[in-house]
């Protein structure tokens, strides 16, 4: 069974903990109570495939900066969440995408989200906007409501199978790892060739 640990940054406010708690639980957390850091576990399939996930809801405030690289250090793959109401949550991207390069590398494995498509009226960050920003960076990009649910599982489900895809080496640049005292693939032996016997020559 595959075990991943999935890391939510974003700014303050823009859902993280409602599209964490929809994908574990499914029921959307009606009131915003700002989070410092919480870890919610399931067993879900996907592609027929099963496996342990492990979502880190994380602060986005920016006071809790200082504790941001230890979230990131323990991710694996990592969802980069902006709120399509919230033009200043769009901004602060690139913070967040610094910290991931900086503690993972370039090739960390990330998918970037826009929450709250279910309001579409107050809407101040273009559709547009947010799947040129994901070609910009080289990764997927959705829009989700954790209110009604809209493309959440498909969110995770699709991050699962980038990160499995680079872990089996069907993607360049593999950065993921199994988490820490989780049970490993069992790989076939290495068996060494035989030797040819040499040739001995008589003069």
């Amino acid at each position: 069974m595959d075990n991943w640990r999935i890391t939510v940054l974003g700014d303050g406010g823009v859902g993280k903990t409602a599209l964490a708690v929809q994908y574990m639980l499914g029921c959307f957390v009606e009131t915003y109570d700002p989070t410092i850091e919480d870890a919610y576990r399931k067993q879900a399939m996907v592609d027929e495939r099963m496996c342990f996930i492990e979502v880190i809801d994380t602060a986005g405030q920016e006071e809790y900066a200082t504790l941001r690289d230890q979230w990131i250090r323990e991710g694996q793959g990592f969802v980069l969440v902006y709120s399509i109401t919230s033009r200043a949550s769009f901004d602060r991207l690139e913070v967040f995408r610094q910290s991931m390069v900086r503690v993972k590398g370039e090739n960390c494995t990330f998918i970037l989200v826009g929450n709250k498509a279910d309001r579409q009226s107050e809407r101040e960050v273009l559709k547009e906007e947010g799947a040129q920003y994901a070609r910009k960076l080289g990764c997927e990009f959705l829009e989700t409501s954790a209110r009604t649910a809209y493309n959440v599982d498909r969110l995770f489900s699709t991050l699962i199978r980038t990160l499995r895809a680079k872990r089996d080496g069907a993607l360049p640049n593999g950065d993921a790892e199994p988490m820490a005292n989780a049970p490993q693939r069992q790989d076939i032996p290495h068996v060494k060739p035989k030797k040819k016997p040499q040739k001995c020559v008589i003069v």
